[in-house]
């Protein structure tokens, strides 16, 4: 068994385990740790744990030390100086005239690096503002592109239910969301109400994801064909939370509705899944063509 803590180094962020070096560390307490990139301040946000060897994939990096006094400065002092070196990277981009977009600003603990994110349309040729900011900060300079869910996660912010965003508060990684997610839930297909403040579909879509697949799995789809009590009907609606569905039936005179409960109908003959996608007002079909290809480039794009 390992005596492991869980430090997390940003708020929202991934939550990394550590060798406690036999030291006793409750949650929240500030604690400098090893990494491969040197030494870091972080937040104990799960307290000493024992973990099986067999469950640590990698030889653990390990506490250094709980954090002093002069620690917790230098870290405060680091922050306030992130604000003027954002300052004079604008200033160096005006310069060098690059369509670039400055994020923010992070001082590595030990001050061997400064790394600038920002956002671009493409790629962009830094090498003079590396040079330019190595000569005005003396230490190394490392600029990151990153993507638009990236950047509002650490701007910050609200979403349309009223509550800071899911990637500000909590979420410490990107899950890969889809349209066909919004489909399968139901959802209305208007952009304006499955993207959020990224302008990339919302992260919320996923969180009820595996339920909805888990039921669909077990309900006939539109257009299947389903025998019931009252005869043998075409399946024209599914409410996948209730496993309802509303069936057709149609004879020489007359067209009638009724529901069942899935649990009471028999499969004839199921429909075949449809890929195509339809919007609700045509207006919107050069926006959903947008966040198809938004789509494309979340899947493409690199999580830093």
């Amino acid at each position: 068994m390992k005596n492991i803590v869980g430090v997390r180094f940003k708020k929202p962020g991934k939550i990394y385990f550590f060798d406690s070096n036999n030291l006793t560390i409750e949650k929240g307490t500030y604690v400098i740790v090893e990494t491969a990139n040197g030494d870091e301040y972080g937040e104990v946000v799960i307290a000493n744990r024992q973990l099986p060897e067999e469950k640590i994939t990698n030889p653990l990096k390990k506490v250094i030390r709980i954090a002093s006094y002069k620690d917790i400065k230098q870290f405060k002092e680091n922050k306030s100086k992130e604000k003027e070196a954002l300052k004079i990277c604008q200033e160096k981009i005006k310069k060098h005239n690059l369509d670039m977009n400055l994020i923010d600003v992070e001082y590595k603990f030990d001050n061997s690096k400064i790394l600038f994110y920002f956002t671009a349309d493409g790629r962009i040729d830094f090498r003079e503002l590396v040079k330019d900011l190595a000569a005005v900060f003396k230490t190394r300079i490392e600029l990151r592109q990153i993507g638009v869910r990236d950047e509002i996660k650490r701007l910050g912010g609200n979403g349309m239910c009223g509550r800071e965003l899911c990637c500000c508060s909590f979420l410490g990684n990107f899950e890969t969301v889809s349209i066909k997610m919004a489909k399968e839930q139901n959802i209305s297909l208007n952009p304006s109400k499955i993207s959020g403040n990224c302008g990339r579909l919302m992260c919320c879509l996923k969180y009820e994801q595996e339920v909805y697949e888990e039921k669909l799995g077990r309900l006939p789809k539109i257009g299947a064909i389903v025998k019931t009590e009252d005869g043998v009907g075409e399946v024209c609606g599914v409410e996948t939370l209730k496993e309802r569905i509303k069936v057709k039936f149609t004879d020489s005179e007359d067209t009638f509705y009724k529901r069942y409960d899935v649990k009471d109908i028999k499969i004839i003959k199921d429909a075949e899944e449809k890929d195509d996608i339809k919007v609700d007002n045509p207006e919107d079909l050069k926006e959903l063509e947008h966040l198809e290809k938004l789509e494309k480039m979340d899947k493409n794009e690199a999580d830093y």
